[in-house]
């Protein structure tokens, strides 16, 4: 009873919270339209206004976050548990893809846009460049400043709670995808066998150990040497590939390494760009001189996010081809699929300079096609016997069906995995080339081998798959 106690007094909270941003937008509009007073007073105004909307959008996304945490306690250990735990995976992961798209548009714009300026013909002095552009049947026209204008906007655009969700929503999918499950998708025990709260600590901590490191990388004259700093990136990066790929399960260590980019990308906003950002618009309005350094550092700390995107994006779809993490080496494939996706980047980035690059697109087109080879599934043996369907369907029966069943009895799985089910001879021979990715060539599954199928069970089901998967 306590528990919806709690969940009824958050939702209080909550109503109280959002009632509170239309109040304070009322009070925003109204200064805005306040022209009685003097400009500087009215700029004060809506800062505090601005900055206690904030603090109202942060408590109500605690608010909704301990609410959700709530109503999981109470259903735990009952019949609604996974169908609660399924619908909190569809909606954080939805939220996860939208705010991601926003920010990792934005990164891929302003990029373009710094890359695309013109910067010497009819550009005035205070000037760093301009650009004229066309999109969806209206004319652009942006203008860059070397520092800053003359007289700051009341209302000026901060490009930083993109970052800041995207961050949020895929730390809480973390947690409900591979913490809250932590047995089921994080540990493999022939991996390393750790408990779950190891796991989260291992998981969190790194996060935390990745950004220092590239944060004193940063802060030395590396930073100033792009292709020794790059180098100097991606080796670390791929020792956390390896260090994740020998702690946690395959599919597991790809989020990580994923997670592990992401946050570093939003400490970068949260700690550099945005406070070098609230500097420069600091200094304009109060009229004093600006160090220069502050624009660039946080100009270089975002191009360096611009590189982290397209790895970031693989990793967020990896989960869905196991290929990529089955493989034996699963961190060798993700160390190469990054270092090439980053040089796509490089070479898109030039091109928008007007650069020309004969040879950045092909070899990192060479890279990427290198993951597929090497993970390339090795000849099979030759079948000494035709295998029937009934030692397949016992084989499935034992491993399989466990989770991939219309009534799971798994201790994880309530529903089928991805709605597939092998409770008819029908279904397992419609759905034998996944069986023969998943179980035969990746391994991937069962998921951490949980039910021990061993080596010749997964041979007999590749001859029957080979041998025409028959129903005889």
């Amino acid at each position: 009873m306590s528990g919806y106690v709690l969940l009824s007094i958050l939702f209080i909270v909550l109503v109280m919270l959002v009632i509170m941003t239309y109040y304070l937008r009322a009070v925003d509009k109204q200064e805005v339209q306040d022209e009685d007073g003097e400009d500087a007073p009215a700029t004060v105004k809506v800062r505090d206004v601005v900055t206690a909307q904030t603090f109202v959008y942060t408590a109500i996304v605690l608010t909704s976050v301990c609410m959700v945490v709530s109503l999981y306690l109470i259903v735990k250990g009952t019949i609604w548990e996974g169908h609660l735990m399924e619908w909190m995976n569809i909606v954080i992961r939805l939220m996860h893809i939208t705010f991601g798209i926003a920010w990792i548009g934005a990164s891929f714009y302003f990029v373009f846009l710094e890359n695309a300026l013109n910067r010497t013909k009819d550009v005035r002095e205070e000037l760093a460049g301009n650009l004229w552009a066309v999109h969806g049947g209206g004319f652009y026209y942006l203008e860059k400043y070397k520092v800053a204008p003359k007289t700051i906007p009341k209302h000026l655009h901060w490009f930083k709670y993109e970052a800041y969700f995207t961050w949020l929503s895929g730390f809480c999918l973390l947690f409900v995808v591979y913490y809250f499950n932590a047995k089921a998708l994080l540990i493999d025990k022939n991996v390393l066998d750790i408990s779950p709260l190891a796991g989260l600590s291992i998981g969190v901590g790194s996060f935390v150990v990745a950004w220092i490191l590239y944060d004193l990388i940063c802060k030395t004259s590396l930073v100033q040497k792009g292709i020794w700093f790059a180098l100097t990136g991606f080796i670390i990066c791929t020792g956390f590939a390896y260090f994740y790929c020998h702690v946690f399960s395959a599919r597991a260590a790809y989020m990580h390494f994923g997670a592990m980019l992401g946050s570093i990308m939003v400490a970068n906003v949260f700690f550099v760009i945005i406070p070098a950002q609230k500097a420069m618009v600091k200094a304009a309005a109060e009229n004093k001189p600006l160090d220069p350094k502050l624009g660039k550092n946080a100009g270089l700390r975002s191009l360096h996010n611009n590189y982290f995107t397209l790895p970031v994006l693989f990793v967020m779809i990896s989960n869905h081809f196991p290929s990529t993490f089955g493989f034996e080496y699963p961190w060798v494939i993700l160390a190469i699929i990054s270092l090439g996706a980053a040089g796509v980047k490089h070479y898109l980035n030039i091109k928008e300079k007007g650069q020309l690059s004969v040879w950045v697109l092909p070899v990192s087109i060479l890279i990427l096609l290198s993951a597929a080879y090497i993970s390339a599934p090795q000849k099979p043996g030759e079948c000494k016997s035709v295998v029937s369907f009934a030692e397949v369907n016992a084989i499935i029966q034992q491993r399989c069906i466990s989770c991939h069943s219309a009534s799971p009895t798994d201790d994880f799985y309530t529903a089928p995995p991805n709605g597939i089910t092998y409770d008819t001879p029908d279904n397992i021979v419609k759905l034998k080339d996944k069986i023969m990715q998943r179980v035969v060539l990746t391994k991937s599954m069962p998921q951490n081998n949980k039910t021990n199928m061993t080596e010749k069970e997964r041979e007999l089901i590749r001859c029957w798959i080979d041998q025409g998967a028959s129903l005889k």
